[in-house]
């Protein structure tokens, strides 16, 4: 049956979102999607994995623990956390940055890691409930509409106590201070590509990405029953971390 005014229906299961929600892949951004990007992202990012990866063993992260990884990437965190673990999912939009997790997954002979190509809106959760879940630099994909939907997913596959561990480009100042601060920012962003992101590169991702607010975010991680028992925001007040807790499974 076929809506004039919206469309063709379609029902969703639990392997299928919804028609309204959106594409993820479209939101990746194209350079995430590059097979010649991929291969230098690592050294551009410049992720040491070793401190994330000590503080969520500080918080549990061990032998039987389940953890979930949105945004993996080239799965520099999962990678690091697979011998640690029993169970690693690295969740990705990009065909690209799985597949160079995969590659790198075998030829160290990590066999318990599972390479899903998903997103925060279209991952599908099978097994026991995760104990944690771990994002950097991922959400500031989404609008703030559908961060909030993808916490509340995030809280249906954790366990009761479960962690959830986020980095990402959030705003820690006032609306009047916001041109002071993303300006200082840009400025300090270094001039050739080779040493990281370049101011161009930045004014992009605020043109075309959903970094946000972190008076706007900790709303909602209380909305999808998560406590934070940890948030550290940068001097530069461009990036912030959270460790939360689920205190109840949401809502249904």
């Amino acid at each position: 049956m076929t809506d004039l005014a919206h469309g063709p229906e379609r029902t969703s299961s639990a392997d299928t979102p919804p028609a309204w929600y959106p594409d993820e892949l479209a939101h990746a951004g194209p350079e995430h999607l590059d097979p010649g990007y991929v291969a230098d992202y690592d050294r551009k990012a410049g992720v040491d994995p070793s401190e994330e990866l000590d503080r969520l063993q500080q918080l549990g992260l061990g032998a039987t623990s389940t953890l979930i990884d949105f945004g993996a990437g080239t799965g520099t965190l999962a990678l690091a956390a697979a011998p640690i673990c029993q169970r690693v999912v690295a969740v990705d939009v990009s065909p690209a940055m799985l597949s160079v997790a995969e590659q790198r997954a075998r030829d160290r002979g990590l066999r318990n890691v599972e390479c899903v190509p998903a997103g925060f809106l279209s991952y599908h959760h099978t097994g026991s409930p995760g104990d944690f879940v771990y994002s950097r630099h991922a959400l500031h994909q989404l609008p703030d509409f559908w961060k909030a939907v993808a916490l509340q997913r995030i809280a249906r596959i954790l366990r009761p106590g479960g962690v959830l561990r986020v980095r990402d480009l959030f705003l820690s100042c006032n609306l009047d201070e916001v041109e002071t601060v993303i300006e200082s920012w840009l400025a300090n962003a270094p001039s050739r590509p080779e040493q990281g992101w370049t101011r161009a590169e930045l004014e992009t991702h605020l043109r075309n990405e959903h970094s946000t607010f972190t008076w706007l975010f900790e709303p909602m991680l209380a909305q999808a029953r998560f406590t934070i028992t940890d948030a550290t925001y940068s001097v530069a007040r461009t990036h912030a971390s959270y460790t939360c807790v689920l205190t109840s499974p949401p809502l249904t």
